[in-house]
């Protein structure tokens, strides 16, 4: 099972492309679409990591597919800079899913 990576940035994607998982740079929804099309049709690919930013740009897409689709499993990955997530992400995140206060 193969790893694929769907990027907004060339510097990640050649950092990715390093370690052996393949990928590609895109900048409009069309390019997204065309890339999602491409993994979702190759059974080889298991795993898409999707960077965080483009998953907040183009949310019903990714959405759609995470709902509608066992594989390929996509996976939100920070870029470069870091994650834009709050730094008690996790805790918050607990503390929704299952009503329990951590620290």
């Amino acid at each position: 099972m193969k790893i694929y990576l769907i990027s907004d940035n060339v510097d990640t994607h050649t950092g990715m492309r390093l370690v052996g998982v393949d990928g590609a740079v895109v900048h409009t929804l069309d390019e997204l679409r065309v890339q999602l099309d491409k993994v979702i049709s190759d059974e080889d690919i298991g795993i898409v990591l999707i960077m965080e930013k483009l998953s907040k740009q183009f949310p019903d897409i990714i959405k759609e597919i995470k709902l509608t689709r066992n594989l390929p499993l996509l996976v939100e990955i920070p870029d470069r800079h870091g994650t834009g997530r709050s730094k008690d992400f996790l805790t918050a995140y607990v503390r929704e899913a299952i009503g329990v206060k951590l620290g």
